[in-house]
């Protein structure tokens, strides 16, 4: 019988699930999970706070967002200059149209106005003669006019003149013995000429009982008509013309019975689609191209739209990772300072940028089109998107630090100088409403709370301070003196106290900038974690090859979706 071999009895080796060695290997990949978690938190922090330049050398990712930001601003300035240059044709050729109307309709008008009326009379005879001299210029349009002008509809769809007056109901007048009785209810009454009325030889209109005006009585006088009119300067800039009804109105104003009636002439222009255009030539071909460019720069802003809402939506989840994480390790919450620093406020800028750009582009066509005609509001989108564009160019220069002084000490300067602003208004308003109360019977400055706060701004910057202190009336001598009081304190109290003041406070913040910039800025939370080491050299000395792959592999790719891109 063969004999059989002796066998060693082997040892047990543990399992990896149990004992001593289970529970080193479940910490120490614990322990790598979490200091994983912390670097690839720390990484993504690192890269969103990196220039565009910067996370290109780092990752070789192509700044699109800088790229549509330059091509987005040569296009938005192209498109502004271009509906400005439109604009200005618009708003000239009403303005031409409203000097033209004066001096066609106002008899004896000078070229100037008087004041905020145009022109005034001092005699029943002139006052009769303005009246009839407008009615009849209106009759005489087609053979004196040198535009293109002919007769339009009015509310009730009838072509010719409006006149109504307005008068007190009854009364008698004796100004010599004093006396007067007077019935203060007002009466309107109002007649319609049309071109018939006004052709007949000789004219009955004007011997009708009710041009006979009692002006102890009469209030004012008001004469309506509509114009229709065609631009044709926009065929030179090779666009299609507009097309214009002029609501005319012409004011005999007697209110204040004063011997003097003020004539006010008000022209309000609005442009209509023109009904049937016949234009041979490059004019529609010209507009085409428009359309396109206009609908390639709602394009341009759509996508950076898209990036920028993006780039925030990613920084909002950053952010609540490095909540939650910091609150976990640290057991405190992130101070205010750090949690707004996810919120870039440059994106937020530039998504009401092109929001407004867009909104701004779609008027354009439309008024290109003819569909549409308001002028004012798509000039005010695109003129305030394109400011906000060139302002955000600022956030690129603050990458650099001669550029980021101006960023900083704005930034820094700007709760203080709401503050101080805020007190500093409460004294404004003072004055304004006392110099209105006080002066403005004497000053033409001071008649409205409008002009005098415009008066008392433009004293603060030193202008015009030799005509303020002229132009007051010298009618009253306690008045005067109290004039001179109210400018010199303000004057003093602005410009040598408040306004001194208010550059301290910029100033001020500018030097604490500069001495950041020389020592170093005070560190956050934020920054203190960025610049902790990125790895242990200890627990890469623990940790196994084995260990570290299985733990790097862990990762999940769910999360790289998280990296914003600043």
């Amino acid at each position: 019988m063969a004999r059989q071999p002796y066998r060693f009895p082997q040892a047990r080796i543990p399992e990896r699930g149990s004992g001593v060695f289970g529970l080193t290997v479940r910490n120490a990949m614990a322990r790598h999970d979490s200091e994983m978690k912390e670097e690839c938190l720390r990484e993504d922090l690192k890269f969103y706070f990196m220039s565009p330049c910067e996370k290109y050398r780092a990752r070789c990712q192509i700044p699109w967002k800088l790229g549509l930001q330059i091509l987005k601003i040569v296009m938005v300035t192209t498109q502004l200059v271009r509906f400005g240059l439109s604009n200005q044709l618009v708003v000239a050729f009403k303005e031409d149209n409203t000097v033209a109307f004066k001096h066609l309709f106002l008899k004896g008008y000078s070229g100037t106005d008087e004041d905020d009326y145009s022109c005034s009379v001092y005699t029943q005879e002139d006052a009769y003669a303005s009246i009839f001299f407008a009615i009849n210029q209106y009759h005489q349009l087609k053979d004196i006019t040198l535009g293109t002008l002919g007769y339009g509809e009015n509310e009730d769809n009838r072509i010719g003149l409006k006149v109504c007056k307005q008068h007190y109901k009854k009364g008698t007048m004796f100004p010599s013995n004093e006396t007067l009785n007077i019935d203060n209810d007002i009466e309107l009454d109002c007649v319609h000429l049309d071109l018939q009325d006004l052709s007949k030889d000789p004219p009955d209109w004007k011997n009708s009982s009710f041009f006979r005006l009692e002006f102890y009585r009469l209030l004012q006088v008001e004469i309506s008509f509509h114009l229709k009119g065609i631009d044709l300067q926009t065929i030179h800039s090779r666009e299609l013309p507009d097309c214009y009804v002029f609501q005319n109105t012409i004011i005999f104003d007697n209110k204040a019975h004063s011997g003097k009636i003020k004539i006010y002439f008000d022209s309000d222009a609005k442009i209509e689609e023109c009904k049937d255009l016949n234009i041979f030539g490059s004019t529609e071909k010209n507009t085409q191209y428009v359309l396109v460019f206009d609908a390639f720069v709602i394009v341009i802003c759509l996508a950076s739209l898209i990036l920028c809402t993006r780039s925030i939506v990613l920084a909002l989840r950053l952010r609540k990772r490095f909540l939650n994480f910091f609150l976990e390790k640290y057991k405190r919450p992130v101070c205010d300072t750090d949690q707004w620093k996810f919120i870039n406020g440059w994106y937020v800028l530039v998504i009401i940028s092109d929001l407004m750009t867009i909104i701004g582009s779609i008027l354009k066509m439309e008024i290109k089109a003819k569909n549409l005609t308001n002028y004012d509001l798509c000039s005010i989108l695109l003129g305030t998107s394109t400011l906000l564009v060139w302002v955000g160019v600022i956030r690129y220069l603050g990458y650099f630090q001669a550029y980021n002084v101006l960023i900083l000490t704005m930034q820094a300067s700007l709760p203080k100088v709401l503050r101080f602003c805020a007190c500093a208004g409460m004294i404004y308003l003072g004055y304004t409403f006392c110099g209105w109360i006080v002066l403005g019977p004497y000053h033409d400055k001071f008649e409205n709370l409008n002009t005098v706060a415009e008066c008392l701004f433009s004293l603060v910057n030193g202008d015009d301070m030799f005509a303020t202190f002229a132009q007051i009336q010298q009618k009253s001598i306690l008045v005067w003196l109290f004039s001179r009081l109210y400018l010199y304190s303000f004057i003093s109290l602005f410009i040598y106290m408040i306004l001194s003041l208010f550059i301290a406070l910029i100033t001020d913040s500018y030097d604490t900038i500069k001495k950041f910039q020389q020592n170093g800025f005070p560190e956050t939370d934020l920054q203190e974690f960025l610049k902790e080491c990125s790895s242990k050299e200890e627990y890469q000395k623990e940790s196994s090859a084995f260990l570290s792959c299985i733990c790097c592999r862990r990762r999940k790719r769910s999360d790289d979706h998280l990296i914003p891109i600043n």
